[in-house]
């Protein structure tokens, strides 16, 4: 394989990597839908628990997945990372034995 091709193909595992978990799906798929939510809005829309919302939402800030900006007293977040969106609509769309 070539070097272009590796690395292509070293992005995409990173990102489904750092996405692989069904909370941090729901985030990415709600970012997409509202480009800009705070921690709270993200827990009153999927029902979780703050804490873990804001762990999924910490890491995926961490590797370059969100973006998170501090408006008063509440952090904004969004989506960072656009090939994310592309990635999972791939797997969305996709027929594999579902």
């Amino acid at each position: 394989m070539n070097d272009e091709l590796v690395e292509k193909l070293e992005r995409i595992a990173f990102i489904l990597k750092t996405v692989a978990h069904p909370m941090r799906l729901a985030i990415v798929h709600l970012l997409e839908q509202h480009p800009r939510l705070s921690v709270s809005e993200i827990c009153a829309m999927l029902g979780s628990e703050q804490s873990l919302t804001s762990h999924n939402l910490q890491n995926m800030r961490l590797k370059g997945i969100l973006s998170a900006k501090r408006e008063g007293r509440s952090v904004m977040y969004s989506l960072k990372e656009k090939d994310v969106s592309m990635i999972i609509e791939c797997l969305e769309n996709c027929k594999c034995n579902m």
